[in-house]
């Protein structure tokens, strides 16, 4: 079976509406950030304060959706996805309503933790369906689910690239306002029939096991979600950055549409990792993709204008999709195939704290001396990717031959 035909078996089986009901789901998590972080820089004139609360919801959002995730493991998806897609509508309303009020930033950010919170991730939850609804397809199956991974992988990848610019074109045309309200109402519309759609009843079967007592958090496991607060990192970092330089250039609405120059950068390598030789092992690829992470970033030192910040982020694009590939690919091979999905929202959830944190120092530093020091984190993070897969490729070398499990993700992209 071709990929072609791989991915029109796939979806046929639940048509094309479900496919973009559950793209269009996951765009509020992707806007919420980056809207979050113009909304209150803009309300209080601090980027400490727009890069805390943007961290405060990525916090939230990480810590509360592997509780979500448990929960519609017990219950089903569909309670759980509506009550959350509803309420993180209305938190994000809420959070509008307290950034225009004469109010210290601190309640924003309390409003930004709760929304956090409640805002679903669509994208894992997608995932976790593929299994059943192939179930039908009998020999086609692991096929047919390894496709379904790929598919999310370039699903959440395009939804990272179009959030940002959705809220960029919202600055443009509006204002932070406008473009935050409009993540709500995708939230309520799309969240809601997301959650009513007939594969939310859909469970695996009896005979794979949904839970196991196996370790889950490996020093192997460690490592790679140290690497991925790293990349979550460069993430805050460089939307950070990106919004001093386009708010000083007068241009603050440029900011979701640069932020995307890095998306696309990133499909491209992503798409492009098929080719590398399988003798080129993973633990090695993390390593001197980490190291192309750094040498990449290095020009954010040098950048004083928009113009000469759209090459350097369409080329820092280019180290972040082989990264993140090798780390979640690495990931199920060292994780038990029992807990696969736990290790998956693990990896998830440090990507999210290390976007949190990264804004929140970009922002600080911005405050003190503009676009520079905050490109300076994202330099940072590079060097930690390096020391962090450099010193950790022995352990994962080691861990990946005792696991001996196939990698089924390698064409999958998590931003």
């Amino acid at each position: 079976m071709s990929p072609v035909q791989s991915y029109r078996s796939l979806f046929s089986l639940t048509g094309a509406a479900y496919v973009v009901v559950a793209f269009l789901g996951r765009l509020p998590l992707a806007m919420s950030q980056l809207g979050v972080l113009l909304l209150i820089a803009d309300a209080t004139g601090s980027y400490g304060a727009g890069g805390a609360c943007a961290g405060a919801l990525a916090v939230a959002n990480a810590v509360g959706a592997p509780l979500w995730g448990g929960l519609a493991d017990r219950t089903g998806q569909r309670r759980v996805v509506l009550v959350q897609s509803l309420s993180g509508a209305v938190a994000l309303a809420v959070l509008l309503l307290v950034a225009h009020a004469d109010l210290p930033w601190a309640y924003a950010a309390v409003a930004s933790v709760l929304a956090g919170f409640l805002i679903p991730q669509v994208g894992p939850l997608a995932r976790v369906r593929w299994r059943p609804i192939t179930a039908p397809t009998g020999p086609h199956q692991a096929r047919l689910v390894s496709t379904a991974f790929s598919y999310e992988g370039a699903a959440d990848e395009a939804s990272f690239v179009l959030g940002p610019a959705l809220v960029g074109l919202g600055v443009s045309v509006a204002s932070p306002t406008v473009a935050l309200a409009a993540a709500s109402v995708l939230l309520a519309v799309f969240g809601t029939w997301f959650a009513l759609h007939p594969t939310a009843t859909l469970r695996p079967s009896a005979d794979q096991p949904s839970g196991s007592t196996s370790r889950l958090l490996t020093p192997a496991l460690t490592v790679l979600c140290l690497a991925q607060l790293v990349i979550g990192s460069v993430f805050g970092s460089v939307q950070t950055g990106t919004s001093v330089l386009a708010t000083n250039a007068g241009q603050p609405g440029l900011t979701g549409l640069f932020h995307a120059l890095l998306g696309v950068g990133s499909v491209v390598a992503g798409l492009a990792l098929a080719g590398l030789p399988a003798r080129f092992a993973l633990p090695a690829r993390l390593r001197w993709f980490a190291v192309a992470l750094l040498v990449l970033a290095l020009p954010l030192l040098a950048v004083s204008s928009l113009a000469t910040l759209a090459p350097v982020l369409l080329v820092l694009g280019l180290s972040i999709a082989p990264y993140m590939i090798t780390t979640f690919t690495l990931g199920e091979q060292v994780t038990p195939t029992s807990r696969t999905s736990a290790a998956m929202t693990l990896l998830a959830a440090s990507t999210g704290l290390g976007y949190a944190v990264g804004a929140a120092v970009a922002g600080r530093l911005a405050d003190w001396g503009g676009h520079t020091p905050a490109f300076a984190v994202t330099v940072c993070a590079g060097v930690l990717a390096v020391a962090v897969s450099w010193s950790g490729g022995r352990l994962l070398s080691r861990a990946g031959r005792t696991a001996g499990q196939p990698s089924t993700l390698v064409n999958t992209v998590h931003p």
